[in-house]
Formats: C-alpha cells, structure tokens, sequence
C-alpha cells in the first residue's frame, strides 16, 4: 500500500514537473515568434525609409544632414541584433524620422505630393504594427521572467538554463511629440 501511495506521490510530482517545464518552453516560444513578428516589421520599415528619403532628397535639398543621420541610424537599426540593441537603433531612428517629418513641414510642395504621402501613410502603419508588436513581446517577456522567477519555476528554470530576456522598450525622450516650428 505504502508503495502505490509513494508512486502515485511521484507520478504526481513528475506531471507538475513536465507542466512546468513545458509551460517555460510554451512562453520561450511565442517570445522567439513575437521577436520574428517585431524583426519582419522593422524590416518592412527599413525598407520603406529609403523611397521616402529619396522622395525628401528631390525637394529639400538643404537637408543633408537630417537625410544623412537617417542613413547612418537605419544602418545601424539593420545591424542590431538583441532586443536591447535594437531598441537603442530603433529609437535613435525614429528620432531622425520625426526630423525628417518636422523637416518636410517647412516645404509644402513636398506635403502635397502624393508619393510623400503614401510613402508618410505606409510608414504611418508600418509604425501601428511595430507598436502592436512590441506591446505582445513586452507581454510575453513578462510573462516568461516572472515564472524564470517565481518559486518552484525558477529552480526548474535555472536547471535547463531558462534566461530572463530583455523588454523591447521605448526611450523617454522617444515618447515625446516633436515640436514643430514654421
């Protein structure tokens, strides 16, 4: 009796221990593909930047500069490989858009055109999603790092070599309007 008691004791103990396993592979899973969603639309918004640049290049052409750092920060947005370095690319490439934009209001021959504008609108969308995105990683990442924390996950976690993973955040400064002046 004693020994069926025992057996059913670790049978019990084997299955919450699979479960746990399992539900730390479930989560490190969607955070690979939530990653693989973020990377396709960043892709898609570096594709975007250079039609967009050109279209700018045509009719401001005092703006060197601004259309020179947007090369160097999707360059560099390209080349970012963790999440924690794509964030820092990424933010520092969404500022020089917002320069480029706050740019193109000081020419408004160029707000009218109808490629600017549909190039505006694409990135426009392309920027929605990204933030969709982010948002169900960011969610995902919590999830994951709070059972790689919690007590008995973390024990099970740390012996098959589960790793907290880093948010894909925004910088401060990123969350803020771009003054526009005329």
């Amino acid at each position: 009796m004693t020994g069926i008691i025992l057996l059913g004791v670790l049978v019990v103990i084997a299955v919450v221990l699979i479960s746990m396993y399992n539900g730390l592979v479930q989560l490190r899973v969607r955070g690979d593909s939530a990653w693989s969603d973020i990377d396709v639309q960043l892709k898609r918004r570096h594709d975007l930047i250079p039609n967009l640049v050109e279209t700018v290049k045509g009719y401001a052409i005092h703006e060197k500069g601004t259309l020179e750092n947007i090369a160097k920060f999707r360059s560099q947005a390209m080349q970012a490989t963790t999440p924690e370095g794509k964030a820092i690319a990424e933010n520092q490439l969404s500022g020089a858009l917002k320069s480029l934009f706050a740019v193109a209001e000081n020419y408004p021959e160029l707000k009218a055109s109808e490629e600017f504008t549909q190039l505006q609108g694409s990135l426009s969308q392309t920027e929605e999603t990204i933030q969709n995105a982010r948002r169900y990683y960011n969610a995902v990442v919590r999830d994951l790092n709070t059972k790689i924390q919690s007590f008995p996950t973390n024990i099970l976690a740390g012996m098959f070599g589960f790793r907290r993973r880093q948010f894909f955040e925004v910088e401060a400064a990123d969350r803020e309007l771009v003054a526009v002046k005329f």
